[in-house]
C-alpha cells in the first residue's frame, strides 16, 4: 500500500470539493503505478466525493473501481483515456498510423457504460495498430451516455494550439462539439515544471472562453506520491518500447503526476475558479448505477412446450435406462432432491449446457474427464457429465451444490489437450461467435521478475539482478511470495540489502511495482457463454500474442455472478487424455481392438497384481519410487485402494500411508473417533483421507450446516490462517 499524500497546505474551506477526472491505474499496464485499493484510500483520506477511473484504452480495472469505490463510499465513475486515430480506425500505415492523440471519455449513466464497452471493443477488434485506436465514425456510433474531455497534453486540440494553428483546433472542437454537445470539456492541468506548459494552459484558456467551450480543472495520475516518480519511469523502462503520449509529459526530470490533495488543486487553480467548479459539475452529471451479481445463462435451444428444469428433469429420467440404475426408494430420492435444489437456484440451464458440450465431445470421440466435487451429483451422473456413482461412492451432493451455498455450481471439464480447441469452437458454433469468449487474466510483476527487470531496467548488470532473484524463494500456488516475506525467511538478501547499495535500490525499487500488471493473457481454462452479444456486457479484445483468440478484458473475478453476471465455463487441455486417445486409435490400427476407456473394468485383477510387483512406469500419479515402494508394500486390490494412494501420497497426508496399510492387512484395529464417522470412513478403515471426510466430520460430529461447512472447507483449501483459527474453535465446540 502507498501512503496517502498530505495536503500542502494548512487547511481547506470545507465548500472546497475536488474530484480526481483523469486517473490511471496499474492497468495502464507498465505505465501507471496504482493499484485499485490505494486510489480509492487516497480518494477517500483526502474527502473527496468522487473518482475516476480512465486507463489507457482498456477497461480491465472498471468492475473491481466500481465495487471499491462503493464500499468506500466514494462515487465511481467509469471512463478510458482513449487513444484517437491519425486517420480511420482501419488505416494502417507505418510513419503515419503510428502516430495518434487522446480523449477521455466518461460514461454518465448506464447507456454511457455500455457506449464504452462498445467503443473498447471495437477499438481492440477493428482498430488496433500498437494501440487499440477510435475515430470519428466510432465517436459518433456510440455517443450516447458519454461526456468527453480533451486533454491538456495529447488532445487534438492541445496539440493543434501548441502548434499555433487556430484553425485546426477550431475544426477539432466543432466535431466533438457535434458529437458530445454540452458534454464536451477541455482540460487544463498545472505544470510550471514542464517546459513550454504554461503557455499552452494559457492558449487553451484563451481558446475555450473565446469558443464558449467550459475548462475542466485536471491532474491525471500515474501515482500516489511524488516520490513514485522514478518508479513510474522505471515501468515505462520495462517497456518493450515507449509512447511520447503514454508519458504525460515533456519528457521532464521534474514533472510530477501524483494523486494531488483537494487542498493542493484548489491552489493550483486559484485563477480559474470555474474550472474547478465543473470537476463537480461533471460528478453531478455522472451517476453509474450497475446491477451487478445477475445471473446471464447461456439461452439452451429448447424443445417447444418445454423449460430448462423439465428438459433436464427428461434427460435426467432417461438416464437412469441408460445407467442401469434400479429405481430404489433412495436412487428416486436422491435425483428428486438434487433436482429441486438446481430448480430453486435457477441453475438447469447452465447443467444442459455442459451436458451438451459434453454430449459432442464424446460424439466426435474428443476424450473427457470431470473432477472435483461434481461427482457427488446423480443427476449430473445421469446427464453423462460424471462418469461415477456418488451413492455407490458415497460422495455427499452438498459439497458440489447445496440449498445454503450462496455461489454458483462449479464443473471443470477436462479434454485431450489437441482438442480442446474444436470444443470452444462448437460452442461459438452453437451459441454464437459473438456470445463466446475466453477469459483474460492478468500477468503480475512478481518478487523475482520485478527484481530482474528493475535490475536491467536501472542499467544495473544483468548477473546482479540474477543473484537477487535466485535467492527469493519460490511461493506456492495461491500464496505468491513478496519481497517482504523473502526478505524475512532469507537472511542471505538482508544481508545483501544492508550492506551493497545498489541492491538497496533495486529491491526498493522493485517493492514499489511488485503486484502491477504487466501483461493481459489468456486464462488457462476459462470461457463464458453471454445469452446477448458479449459487447452488451463485457469488454472483449483479441489474446495479444496473436492467435485471433477473442478474450475478456474483465478476469474471472468481474466475469463471475458478482460482477457481470456471466457463467464461468472451465474448458482444460490435459495432455494425458491426449496420450490415452492416442493409445486407444493404436490398439485399433494394430491389434483391430475396440477399447471404450469408459466402460474399463475397475477390478481387473491382473492390473492390481502388476501394481503389487511395482510395475509403474509410466502410470499417470502412480509412477515415482516412492509411490511404486508403497505400492508394493499396500498389494491394492480394489479401486478404493488405488484412491487412497493418490490422496495420501503428498506432503502431510504421507503420515497417514502406514497406518492405512496396517488396518488394511489387519495388523492394527480400525478405529473410529467417533461412532458417527464410521457410516463415511468404513472403505478406509477408520482413516481421513479425502476432504469429504472432513467434511462429513464437520456435519455429522461437529455440527456444522453445508452453508457453515461450505466456509470452513475454503478455509482449509486456501489455507487462510484466520479463518482456520476461527474455524478451529467452531469445530472443536461443535
Amino acid at each position: 500500500m502507498y501512503n496517502v499524500p498530505m495536503n500542502t497546505t494548512e487547511e481547506k474551506a470545507p465548500e472546497n470539493k475536488f474530484a480526481h477526472l483523469h486517473v490511471h491505474s496499474h492497468y495502464s499496464l507498465l505505465n501507471a503505478l496504482p493499484k485499485i485499493p490505494d486510489l480509492v484510500a487516497a480518494a477517500k483520506a483526502d474527502g473527496m466525493p468522487a473518482l475516476a477511473l480512465t486507463d489507457n484504452g482498456n477497461m480491465y480495472g472498471a468492475i473491481e473501481f466500481y465495487q471499491a469505490c462503493k464500499k468506500a463510499g466514494i462515487k465511481p465513475i467509469l471512463g478510458i483515456d482513449a487513444y484517437v486515430a491519425a486517420r480511420g480506425r482501419a488505416d494502417k500505415e507505418a510513419g503515419i498510423d503510428n502516430r495518434r492523440s487522446r480523449l477521455i471519455l466518461l460514461a454518465k449513466d448506464v447507456s454511457g457504460y455500455k457506449s464504452l464497452i462498445k467503443i473498447v471493443t471495437e477499438s481492440h477488434l477493428e482498430g488496433f495498430y500498437y494501440k487499440p485506436r477510435i475515430d470519428r465514425e466510432l465517436m459518433e456510433k456510440h455517443r450516447q451516455g458519454l461526456l468527453a474531455i480533451s486533454p491538456s497534453f495529447s488532445g487534438q486540440i492541445a496539440q493543434a494550439l501548441k502548434n499555433n494553428d487556430e484553425d485546426k483546433a477550431k475544426e477539432y472542437l466543432d466535431f466533438y462539439k457535434s458529437v458530445y454537445g454540452d458534454d464536451f470539456y477541455l482540460e487544463i492541468t498545472h505544470h510550471p515544471e514542464i517546459g513550454g506548459h504554461e503557455e499552452l494552459t494559457a492558449a487553451t484558456i484563451a481558446f475555450g472562453k473565446k469558443h464558449g467551450v467550459p475548462l475542466i480543472a485536471a491532474h491525471d495520475v500515474y501515482y500516489i506520491n511524488p516520490d513514485d516518480r522514478k518508479a513510474r519511469e522505471t515501468l515505462i523502462s520495462i517497456q518493450s518500447h515507449g509512447d511520447f503520449s503514454e508519458r504525460g509529459s515533456f519528457d521532464d526530470d521534474e514533472d510530477n503526476f501524483s494523486f494531488i490533495s483537494t487542498a493542493d488543486a484548489y491552489e493550483k487553480f486559484r485563477n480559474e475558479p470555474e474550472a474547478l467548479n465543473n470537476t463537480m459539475k461533471v460528478v453531478q452529471e455522472c451517476n453509474l448505477e450497475l446491477e451487478l451479481g445477475k445471473w446471464l445463462f447461456p439461452t439452451y435451444d429448447l424443445p417447444a412446450g418445454t423449460t430448462a428444469d423439465s428438459e433436464l428433469r427428461r434427460i435426467v429420467i432417461e438416464g437412469m435406462d441408460k445407467r442401469k440404475i434400479a429405481r430404489t426408494t433412495e436412487e428416486i430420492e436422491r435425483v428428486e432432491y438434487e433436482l429441486k435444489v438446481i430448480q430453486d437456484k435457477g441453475y438447469a440451464p447452465y447443467f444442459l449446457v455442459v451436458s451438451d458440450l459434453l454430449r459432442y465431445a464424446h460424439e466426435n470421440n474428443i476424450l473427457t474427464n470431470i473432477r472435483g466435487s461434481v461427482a457427488g451429483s446423480m443427476v449430473t451422473y445421469l446427464a453423462e457429465i460424471t462418469n461415477v456413482n456418488p451413492i455407490e461412492y458415497k460422495l455427499p451432493f452438498e459439497r458440489f451444490l447445496n440449498p445454503e451455498r450462496p455461489s454458483a455450481p462449479d464443473i471443470d471439464m477436462d479434454f485431450a489437450d489437441n482438442r480442446r480447441d474444436q470444443v470452444i469452437e462448437y460452442a461459438r458454433e452453437k451459441y454464437g461467435a459473438d456470445k463466446v469468449a475466453q477469459i483474460g487474466t492478468f500477468g503480475t510483476m512478481m518478487a523475482r521478475g520485478a527484481v530482474r527487470d528493475v535490475a536491467r531496467a536501472l542499467g544495473h548488470a544483468y548477473a546482479l539482478g540474477d543473484r537477487i532473484a535466485k535467492l527469493i524463494p519460490m511461493g506456492s500456488q495461491g500464496f505468491p511470495m513478496t519481497l517482504d516475506h523473502a526478505m524475512e525467511i532469507e537472511p542471505e538478501i538482508k544481508k545483501m540489502y544492508k550492506a551493497e547499495k545498489e541492491v538497496r535500490e533495486i529491491i526498493d525499487m522493485a517493492k514499489k511495482i511488485e503486484g502491477c500488471a504487466r501483461h493481459i493473457s489468456v486464462h488457462a481454462a476459462g470461457v463464458v457463454i453471454s445469452p446477448i452479444p458479449l459487447n452488451e456486457v463485457v469488454p472483449v479484445q483479441y489474446d495479444p500474442k496473436g492467435e485471433l483468440k477473442v478474450i475478456t478484458q474483465y478476469d474471472m473475478h468481474s466475469v463471475d455472478e458478482n460482477s457481470a453476471g456471466l457463467l464461468k465455463f472451465d474448458f482444460l487441455g490435459i495432455k494425458n487424455l491426449a496420450i490415452l486417445a492416442d493409445a486407444v486409435r493404436l490398439i485399433k490400427e494394430v491389434r483391430g481392438i475396440d477399447v471404450d476407456i469408459e466402460t474399463i473394468p475397475i477390478d481387473d485383477k491382473l492390473t492390481f497384481e502388476l501394481l503389487a510387483k511395482g510395475e509403474t512406469c509410466g502410470l499417470f500419479q502412480l509412477n515415482g519410487g516412492g509411490m511404486t515402494k508403497a505400492l508394493k508394500d499396500l498389494k491394492p486390490n480394489s479401486i478404493h485402494d488405488i484412491n487412497v494412494m493418490v490422496a495420501l501420497y503428498r506432503p502431510g497426508p504421507m503420515d497417514n500411508i502406514n497406518e492405512y496399510m496396517e488396518r488394511k492387512h489387519s495388523k492394527k484395529p480400525v478405529t473410529y473417533m467417533h461412532p458417527k464417522m464410521k457410516t463415511f470412513l468404513d472403505t478406509t478403515y477408520g482413516v481421513l483421507v479425502y476432504q469429504d471426510d472432513l467434511l462429513m466430520t464437520a456435519i455429522e460430529v461437529a455440527g456444522y450446516t453445508w452453508g457453515e461447512v461450505d466456509k470452513f472447507r475454503k478455509a482449509v483449501g486456501k489455507k487462510i490462517p484466520e479463518e482456520m483459527a476461527k474455524q478451529h474453535v467452531i469445530f472443536v465446540e461443535g
